[in-house]
C-alpha cells in the first residue's frame, strides 16, 4: 500500500512517489526523442544497447559487488533480464522496424496496461473502478496521439516494432511487479540490473553482434552514452522503482501514459514537429487518465488531504 511516512524535505513518502513518477515522464520522453535523433544516425540497436547497459553496468558494478551478498544474486539475474535486457532489446530492436512515435503509443501504453492486466489476475479480477476507467482514457488518448503514424501509410514490417514494443512493455511491467513483491530496494534493484546487464550482455555484443559504433561522430556516441547509460538505464529506472514502491505499481505505471504527450510537446520545441489538434486533444484526454488511475480510490481530495498532512 502506498505510504504517508514522512520522506524527503519533509514531503509524504506518497508525495515523494508522485515527485519521483514526474521524473521518469521527463526522462523517458527525453529518451524518445534522444532515440528519435539516434535513428536517423548509423547506430544499430545493438549499440544503444551496449552504450546502455556498458555505460551503467561499469557505473554500478562496484558498489553492487559490495552491498549484495552472492547468495542473493539470483533475483538481482530474473530483475536484470525483465528490467535489463528483456526491454532494452526488445525496445531498440522495435527502433528498427517501427517510427518512434509507436514506441510512445505501445511501450508507454502498454506498461499500464500489461500491469493492471497482472495486477487483476492476481487479484482476481478485482480492480478499482477508476484504475480500469483511467486506462480506457489513457488509451483513447494514445490512440489519438498516435493516430496517424498508426493508421496512416505503413511499411510492411512496422508489425513486427510494434509486437517488440508491447513485449518490451511487458518485460518492463514484470520488473517493476517483482521489484515491487521482493521488496528489493530501489538502487539495489537498478545497480543490481546494471550489473547482470553488462556482464550478460557486453561479451555477446563485443564478439558476435553487428556494430556501427566506429562510424558515428563523437559527439553522437557522448549524447548517447550519457543519455542510456545514465538518465534512462540508472535515473530514471531508479525513479520508476521508488514511484513504484511508495504509490504502488498501477499508479506509478499509469503515469507512464503521459510520456507521448510530453514527447511530442518537446518534439514540437526541439524537432520543430507539428502539433496537430487531434495531438492535443489527445494529450488532454491521456493527462485525465493518469490523473485519475494515479489517484488513490477514495479521490483526489483524499489525496490532497493526506499531502497535507
Amino acid at each position: 500500500m502506498p505510504s504517508n511516512q514522512s520522506g524527503i524535505f519533509g514531503l509524504s513518502e506518497q508525495a515523494c512517489g508522485f515527485i519521483a513518477a514526474g521524473i521518469v515522464v521527463a526522462c523517458w520522453s527525453g529518451f524518445n526523442i534522444v532515440s528519435r535523433l539516434g535513428s536517423k544516425g548509423v547506430l544499430t540497436p545493438f549499440d544503444l544497447a551496449a552504450m546502455r547497459f556498458g555505460v551503467s553496468g561499469l557505473l554500478t558494478l562496484p558498489f553492487f559487488l559490495h552491498s549484495v551478498p552472492p547468495r542473493e544474486w539470483p533475483r538481482y539475474m530474473v530483475l536484470a533480464v525483465f528490467g535489463g535486457l528483456g526491454y532494452g532489446l526488445l525496445v531498440y530492436s522495435g527502433f528498427a522496424f517501427a517510427p518512434t512515435a509507436h514506441a510512445g503509443v505501445f511501450v508507454n501504453g502498454g506498461i499500464p496496461f500489461w500491469t493492471v492486466v497482472m495486477v487483476a489476475v492476481m487479484a482476481g479480477f478485482k480492480m478499482p473502478r477508476h484504475i480500469v476507467i483511467a486506462l480506457l482514457l489513457s488509451g483513447c488518448g494514445l490512440l489519438l496521439i498516435g493516430y496517424d503514424s498508426l493508421f496512416g501509410a505503413r511499411a510492411s514490417n512496422e508489425w513486427i516494432g510494434d509486437v517488440l514494443f508491447l513485449l518490451a512493455a511487458w518485460s518492463w511491467a514484470s520488473f517493476g511487479l517483482l521489484m515491487r513483491h521482493w521488496q528489493v530496494k530501489p538502487f539495489l534493484a537498478i545497480s543490481g540490473v546494471a550489473s547482470f546487464a553488462l556482464i550478460f550482455y557486453m561479451p555477446v555484443y563485443l564478439i558476435w553482434l553487428p556494430k556501427a559504433i566506429q562510424s558515428s561522430s563523437a559527439g553522437e556516441i557522448v549524447l548517447q552514452c550519457v543519455y542510456q547509460g545514465v538518465v534512462a538505464a540508472l535515473l530514471a529506472a531508479g525513479m520508476y522503482s521508488y514511484a513504484n514502491q511508495k504509490i504502488g505499481a498501477c499508479q506509478a505505471s499509469m503515469m507512464l501514459a503521459l510520456v507521448p504527450g510530453v514527447s511530442a510537446i518537446g518534439a514540437y520545441f526541439i524537432l520543430d514537429e507539428a502539433l496537430g489538434v487531434r495531438v492535443v486533444l489527445g494529450i488532454l484526454i491521456v493527462s485525465i487518465g493518469a490523473i485519475l488511475g494515479a489517484a488513490p480510490s477514495t479521490g483526489l481530495m483524499a489525496l490532497l488531504k493526506r499531502g497535507r498532512t
